[in-house]
C-alpha cells in the first residue's frame, strides 16, 4: 500500500462495521496524481480527498464514514446505495446533515445526483437490507412512500404491531419475511391475527418475491391501495 492510499468503498464500509462483504478485490482510493498504477488483487480508484475525509480504523488508513457512504451511494445502483445508507444511519455512523454538507462541498463529483436521491429516500428506522429493498422497490415503481416501523394501535390504544412498512390511511401492512420468519412464525401469526382483527390487510413477501418477481410485488400492493 502506498503511503497516500486509503481503503475505501465497500472495504472501508466493512472496516467501519457495516454488514457488507469486505469484497474481493480490496477497494483502495489513491490521489489523482499518485504514481501507483497497479496493486495485486486490489481495485484502484483515483480521487483526491481532504484531511477530514481520511481516518484510521482498526489501525488501517481508510476513508471517513461520511466519505465512504457518499462514495458508495454515488457509485452503486440506487437500491444498493440505499441499503448501505439506511444501515449507516441506523447504526449512527453518519448523519444526513454531514452527507448534505459533503454534497455542497463536492457539487461536481460524479453521481452526486444519485447520492441526493438516496438521501431523500433514506430512513434510519429500516431494520434490514431486504426491508430497504422492498421499500425502494415500491417507491421506484411509483407507489406512495410507506411508513417504516410505525407503531399501530387498536381502539383501546394498545400496541398491535410495528410492521416493516405500512400505509395507515389505507390500512395496508407490508411485511418482509426473512430467514428468521420460520423461527418466529407463531408470534408472527398472532401479530397478523391482531392486525386483521383491527381492520388491516397484511401483505407478506420473501426474498424470492423481491429478487425474482419484483413487478408482481408492486402490482399486488398497488391493487391493495386502490381497493
Amino acid at each position: 500500500m502506498p503511503s497516500e492510499a486509503l481503503f475505501s468503498h465497500r472495504t472501508a464500509a466493512w472496516l467501519h462495521g457495516l454488514d457488507v462483504p469486505a469484497c474481493e478485490p480490496i477497494e483502495v482510493t489513491l490521489p489523482q496524481l499518485s504514481c501507483t498504477s497497479h496493486l495485486a488483487e486490489v481495485s484502484l480508484m483515483r480521487s483526491d480527498f481532504t484531511e477530514s475525509e481520511a481516518c484510521e480504523v482498526q489501525c488501517l488508513p481508510a476513508t471517513s464514514t461520511t466519505r465512504t457512504i457518499a462514495d458508495l451511494a454515488r457509485r452503486a445502483p440506487l437500491v444498493e446505495g440505499m441499503v448501505v445508507l439506511d444501515m449507516a444511519l441506523r447504526q449512527r455512523l453518519v448523519r444526513l446533515e454531514e452527507l448534505q454538507r459533503w454534497t455542497q462541498e463536492h457539487p461536481r463529483h460524479r453521481g452526486i445526483g444519485r447520492l441526493k436521491r438516496a438521501m431523500e429516500l433514506a430512513d434510519p428506522r429500516s431494520e434490514s437490507p431486504m426491508e430497504t429493498r422492498l421499500r425502494i422497490l415500491l417507491i421506484e415503481d411509483g407507489l406512495p412512500k410507506p411508513e417504516v416501523q410505525m407503531p399501530l394501535q387498536d381502539e383501546t390504544g394498545s400496541l398491535i404491531a410495528r410492521p416493516d412498512l405500512c400505509y395507515p390511511e389505507e390500512r395496508i401492512v407490508v411485511e418482509y419475511d426473512g430467514a428468521t420468519h420460520r423461527e418466529s412464525m407463531a408470534a408472527d401469526n398472532r401479530r397478523q391475527n391482531r392486525l386483521i382483527d383491527a381492520g388491516y390487510r397484511v401483505l407478506r413477501f420473501t426474498a424470492g418475491d423481491l429478487l425474482h418477481r419484483p413487478s408482481s410485488v408492486s402490482a399486488l400492493v398497488r391493487r391493495a391501495l386502490s381497493a
